[in-house]
């Protein structure tokens, strides 16, 4: 493809590219030399699962590859055990070893449901820096001044309110920037939440001699709820690894402007196709509620296949449009501990929630039904005798059996 034909693909839903021309320039190069362009983008293993919105640089990767250029899928092993300390108002609590490559294995399972995995090539960051002498570090913190350190917003806010900024926190950007020194990287990809520790990157191939990284910045993708970032511990977060019936539900219950976000970040639809949609959408030949269920069927045969994607479409209908429960749902057996147990227990001992406190809000919040019926009461009691059908919001049921 041309230069022209490329930049208009890599600029789709990209926040900056710094700088255009020099990718311009590189992109130029590479069509006269035949030599592809390598695109880093990490990934620090600090949980077990992935959700939507980090699957935004993982899109963005794929375009990469299919440009035919040489896409890197760095796991910070090694920085994952410092913590980024990015947007965190006090230091993060560090992973041991283990804990990290437990969770870069799961990493490295899901992701190639977006990338492909015959051009991808996984690397991990303790390759290099976990060969790093003590002589090494000191060199390495030589070429960046506290001040400019404080440059980054969360350290200014963090120094301004005197709250504590360890040392190793500072290492952090360091590494980050290395990692693109010892990997000679011509692209780096991030959020915009990641601009410092990218620029740092740039400034540190000078450093050594090489050409600075083009940085290119990623939105970070609006949850649920349309305003905050999709973040696990604000439970507006869609995970990869959800069940079908899920994934399907919380697309469909997005707002119909995020949905057209979530095309251009998530979408594999060309640009000149999202602009149709819109453009039927405002004309009303297309109803909102199909477009959107595309988007669901999409996302889901991603993750799940497109029989599941199909599946999990039909048990929307007849639950949302018909108010039947689905005909197929988990079946959990639980022991008895007496001749009762609270509901709250019961929800989070069956995994339809997370905790028993979050049972009990579910349940205070009027989301829980038992049998058809709504349950009000937080300290509600089932006998442990029988079987239930019992629904926590909109797409959670399970069989219950004593």
């Amino acid at each position: 493809m041309s230069v022209a034909a490329q930049m208009e693909q890599i600029r789709r839903g990209a926040v900056e590219i710094l700088l255009e021309k020099d990718l311009e320039e590189k992109l130029r190069k590479s069509i006269d030399t035949g030599v592809p362009l390598k695109i880093k983008a990490g990934f620090d293993p600090t949980a077990p699962d992935l959700h939507l919105g980090h699957t935004v640089l993982l899109h963005k990767m794929r375009q990469f590859q299919q440009l035919g250029h040489e896409v890197y899928f760095l796991i910070g092993d090694f920085t994952g055990m410092i913590g980024d300390p990015t947007g965190k108002s006090e230091t993060r609590r560090a992973l041991t070893r283990e804990d990290v490559l437990v969770n870069a294995e799961t990493y490295k399972e899901q992701v190639f449901k977006i990338l492909d995995p015959q051009k991808t090539k996984v690397v991990f960051n303790s390759e290099w820096l976990g060969r790093l002498t003590a002589t090494d570090m000191i060199g390495l913190a030589a070429k960046y001044t506290v001040a400019r350190m404080l440059e980054r917003d969360d350290f200014g806010k963090r120094f301004a309110t005197q709250m504590p900024i360890s040392i190793h926190e500072f290492l952090y950007p360091l590494m980050q920037g290395y990692d693109s020194v010892a990997m000679k990287a011509d692209v780096e990809l991030g959020g915009t939440d990641q601009k410092f520790n990218l620029l740092v990157g740039r400034e540190l191939q000078r450093e050594w001699g090489q050409p600075p990284q083009t940085v290119i910045t990623m939105p970070l993708l609006e949850g649920l709820d349309g305003v905050n970032k999709m973040s696990k511990s604000l439970g507006n977060y869609i995970g990869i690894n959800d069940p079908a019936d899920e994934i399907f539900g919380k697309v469909m219950s997005i707002s119909d402007e995020l949905m057209l976000r979530y095309y251009e970040l998530l979408s594999d639809l060309t640009l000149v196709e999202i602009e149709d949609l819109k453009k039927r959408l405002k004309d009303h030949s297309l109803h909102p509620m199909e477009v959107k269920k595309q988007l669901g069927r999409e996302i889901v045969a991603r993750y799940h296949g497109t029989a599941a994607a199909q599946a999990a479409e039909e048990n929307f209908v007849k639950r949302f449009r018909d108010n039947q429960v689905p005909e197929e749902m988990p079946e959990i057996t639980l022991g008895r501990e007496g001749a009762t147990m609270l509901l709250a227990k019961i929800l989070a001992t069956a995994g339809l929630v997370d905790s028993n406190s979050e049972g009990r809000r579910a349940i205070k919040q009027g989301g829980v039904k038992v049998d058809g019926e709504k349950i009000n009461d937080e300290q509600a009691e089932l006998s442990c005798e029988g079987t239930y059908v019992i629904q926590v919001g909109k797409r959670r049921f399970a069989k219950i059996t004593f």
